[in-house]
């Protein structure tokens, strides 16, 4: 697809370096326009906010939640309040102020969560996303730890095929100076505060590398699939999630140089 962008290219066109698969320096790549587009930092938090919401499952209550009681109101003049009580007992149920009572607002369905965002919107959040990945400023400010000088890091395909356990996976990030942000969100994974930690959701993780690669059921994908923070996505599958998470772009990307082709494609631009 090509898309029209009414917008100056923000800066010239950028060569980053092709490593190998043990490392070494295999030329250089010229990235797509895409990465040359502004950043905006407005658009790609509410697309987030929009890709976010659109995962939220809607939540309702039961109408009859907290009324199946025999609970009734004794009125008037009889010298307890007027707070329904069960039948036979003085125990209040049925409103909302007493124990085991229904809520006064409970969730609802027709509740609208999903904020949505028209289709060019999306579009672009994603391209600014894509195109914050290319600026070291951005990416530092964001967190991330890395000793190289050009971003995104992008590898031969070959990467795929002979790199087949983590810790060859730890050599080459190593090589490529990169793994002290995978030791950076191994040594932040703290425990939740609050009633999370009963829920499924004991550990907060920090996001690390972002791995773009052309199958994330490569010998190497699943070698780096278990490192923290780490997220592994094919071209077609990109998104602001993985992109800029919690809306906050500059995330640290690893990427092949068929995958980075295929993103030039996907993304095309044309600037009046």
């Amino acid at each position: 697809m090509v898309y029209t962008v009414a917008a100056l290219y923000l800066r010239e066109p950028l060569s980053v370096p092709v490593y190998t698969w043990e490392g070494g320096d295999a030329g250089q790549a010229v990235l797509p326009d895409v990465f040359r587009l502004p950043i905006r930092k407005d658009l790609i938090r509410r697309v987030f906010l929009s890709e976010f919401t659109a995962r939220l499952q809607p939540k309702g209550r039961d109408p009859m939640a907290g009324k199946r009681t025999s609970a009734r109101s004794l009125g008037a003049h009889h010298g307890v309040s007027r707070v329904p009580r069960i039948r036979g007992t003085l125990r209040g149920a049925l409103v909302n102020m007493t124990r085991g009572g229904r809520l006064a607002h409970p969730p609802r369905v027709e509740k609208v969560i999903h904020e949505r965002v028209n289709r060019r919107e999306k579009i672009l959040g994603t391209m600014s996303a894509l195109a914050a990945t290319s600026v070291p400023e951005i990416v530092k400010a964001r967190g991330h730890l890395f000793n190289t000088q050009y971003l995104p890091i992008v590898v031969e395909k070959e990467v795929l095929t002979k790199i087949t356990t983590t810790k060859q996976a730890l050599a080459l990030l190593e090589k490529l100076g990169v793994i002290d942000d995978i030791i950076r969100a191994k040594e932040k994974i703290r425990q939740r505060a609050g009633k999370g930690k009963r829920r499924g959701r004991r550990l907060k993780k920090p996001k690390s590398i972002l791995f773009v690669l052309d199958d994330h059921n490569s010998p190497f994908a699943k070698a780096v699939k278990g490192l923290p923070g780490v997220d592994v996505v094919e071209p077609a599958h990109i998104n602001v999630l993985v992109l800029a998470p919690g809306g906050e772009p500059g995330r640290l990307m690893f990427i092949t140089d068929t995958a980075l082709r295929e993103l030039g494609e996907r993304y095309r631009v044309i600037v009046p």
